[in-house]
Order: C-alpha cells, then structure tokens, then sequence
C-alpha cells in the first residue's frame, strides 16, 4: 500500500502556516505574473511596471519588501512551461505537503508554430493567444498534468480564472471539445483532494465552468471562492442583459419606473387620432417619449448590467449552494492546510478500512 502523504514537515517551520498571503492579485496591474501568487513576489517589481510591460528604472531600498505567496517559499516547480503558456502547472508544497498547482495565463501569451521542413512554401507563424482562455493546447496541457498528478496520487489546486473555450473554427477543427472532454475524464476519476479556488478578481465563466465543476467529482472537488471581487457564472453580465433585457424589455421599466414616461404613456392612450390635429399631438407626444427612452438608456442598461452582475456574486453563489464557502484570501493558506490534512487524512482512513475488509486489495 503507498505511503500516506505527510501532512507536517513543514508546520511551524521556516515558512509558517499561519503566515497571510501578502501578494494579493489586482485587475489594474494587468503585467503582474499569475507564478506570483504561489511564490510571492518583491512589491517593487510589479510597481514598477507600467501597463506597457516595460520597467522605468529601479524602486528604492525601501520599496523592496518581500510579499508572500500561498504556496511554502521556494517550493513551485513549474511543469511544461515552454508549451501551451496559456496554461501554468507545476507542483508546489502547501505546509510540506507536495500538491499539483494548475491556473491560466492572464496576459496575452504567443503560440509559435514552426514551419514544416518538408513543405517548401510553409511558413513560421506567431498567433497571439487571450489570457483566461482555454485554447486547444492549453486545454490538452491541463488534462495532461491532470493525469500525471493524479498518477503521482498528488492533491490538486486549481486557481480558476477562465472566460472560457476558445470557440473559433480554427479551434474547432484542432479539438478543443474533445481537449476539454478530456479534462472532465481525468478530473471525474481523480484519486486525490481537488479545491478549485477563485482568487481574487478571478472570473470562471462558460465551458470552463461546466469542466471544473464540483458535481462531476463530489467525492473529491470542493469549490472555494474570496469574498467580493470574484465573480462566476455561465454568462457575463453583457450576455444576461442581451437575453434577459432587451430593448423592449428595457423601454418597459422607463415606462413603469420613469414619472415622465409614465404620464408621456397615458397621454398618448387618452388622445384620440380622429382628427389630423389629434394625429399631429399624437405624433409629438410620441418623439417625445422616445427622446425621454433615448435620455434614460444609457442609465437603465448600466443598472441592468449591474442586476446581472449582482447574480454572480460570491453571496450569491454561496446562497444557491455552487460553493462550499467563502474564503479571505489573506488566511486562505491556513485553511487550506487545514482542510487537506483534514481530506488526507480521512482518506487514508477510508484506504486502511477497505484494506481491513478485503485484505486481497492492494491500495
């Protein structure tokens, strides 16, 4: 029967468990190397990068404080990290305890495609691929390491902050859903504890929230997410207003909602158009009514975008039951050792049970 993974070699140790996550990830800083949330980071190396991706000069003395990361310092080995650089894997120690490590790019990455020896007339291409996208060899990379972390019987960390599958036809034809099939299967039968986590400002949305659900593992995965700033959900908030409030269904609120359009309303259904003069009042209150819609539109579509987004908060995903809890990012490296020594633990527990009951199966 394998080892049971050590749960203690480092607690209390050089790098505590209870230490805060100092580095915290930031939407503004939209250079900052997604690595630096499990190593940690100098704040003057990301201050002093500007949004064009280049350094102005040096940060003083002063300004070099070390911000931790989640992971235990110098731990993160990174895996593949010269292919398929829209997604980052690598194997990390939480507490001394070793665990996969699988999270997307969010800069602008470069797939390079070589040209072919054998065809005169081929040519090298350089195709500049989002960030937060799964892509057909980001995908096929994830479930790749999926599956040798769960040979190595290793515990997953996944820090989701996907928009989703790349859907051009090009990506259809180089088998994305078929890349992304195969996340579920390795995901569906892993061995091991996976917390799929959503940092802060992360977003899961789409196919990619379908692939990392929880419900395809119960046993397994667990769902986690940080207060506030994260957001999830099938649909962005743009696409939730375009089905759910469209024009028409937009231009109904002004009228029920709006004072001016609400007497604008009755006006019009009062006067009758059985003279020409009634038919020209008829016509005036009615540009009337939509130079009031036309003023208002731009309020009452930010007001809808706002609803929607209100729909994919972290309350509200805790209230419909799609995360287990809400977990400060700052204390999240504490209670998450906790709760996977906790996992492993009842695992072996459920290993040496099975292996009491059938001593002819080897675990």
């Amino acid at each position: 029967m394998r080892q049971p993974v050590p749960t203690s070699i480092c607690a209390g140790g050089v790098d505590p468990i209870d230490r805060p996550v100092e580095y915290i990830p930031s939407r503004e800083r939209t250079n900052d190397d997604p690595r630096w949330m499990f190593t940690g980071v100098l704040n003057g190396q990301f201050e002093s990068t500007r949004n064009d991706g280049s350094k102005h000069g040096t940060s003083t003395k002063v300004d070099q404080q070390w911000l931790s990361g989640f992971f235990d310092w110098g731990s993160w080995q990174e895996v593949l990290g010269s292919w398929a650089m829209g997604a980052i894997a690598g194997r990390a120690r939480l507490g001394g305890i070793p665990c996969g490590v699988i999270t997307p790019e969010t800069r602008v990455s470069v797939c390079r495609v070589p040209a072919d020896p054998a065809n005169p007339a081929s040519e090298a291409q350089s195709i500049n691929q989002a960030g937060q996208v799964w892509y057909p060899d980001s995908a096929y990379k994830t479930a790749q390491v999926i599956a040798d972390f769960a040979r190595e019987e290793l515990p997953l960390f996944v820090f989701a902050n996907w928009r989703g599958f790349s859907g051009g036809l090009k990506d259809m034809y180089d088998q994305v859903l078929k890349f992304g099939a195969m996340i579920v299967e390795e995901l569906i039968t892993y061995p091991c504890p996976v917390f799929v986590y959503l940092p802060p400002h992360a977003e899961l949305r789409g196919g990619a929230w379908v692939v990392i659900d929880p419900a395809i593992n119960p046993d397994h995965m667990e769902l986690f997410c940080t207060p506030d700033t994260c957001r999830g959900g099938v649909l962005e908030p743009e696409g939730t207003v375009e089905i759910k409030y469209r024009f028409k269904d937009l231009v109904a609120a002004m009228d029920r909602l709006d004072d001016e359009c609400k007497q604008l309303v009755s006006e019009v259904k009062a006067t009758t158009t059985t003279s020409p003069q009634q038919f020209v009042d008829v016509k005036d209150l009615k540009d009337q009514l939509k130079q009031r819609h036309e003023q208002l539109m731009p309020s009452y579509q930010q007001a809808a975008h706002q609803f929607a987004d209100l729909h994919d908060t972290p309350g509200r995903l805790t209230a419909r039951g799609l995360v287990s809890a809400c977990v400060e990012w700052r204390s999240s490296r504490a209670f998450f050792f906790a709760l996977l020594a906790r996992r492993l633990l009842e695992q072996e527990a459920v290993k040496c049970s099975q292996l009491a009951k059938n001593p002819s199966v080897v675990a």
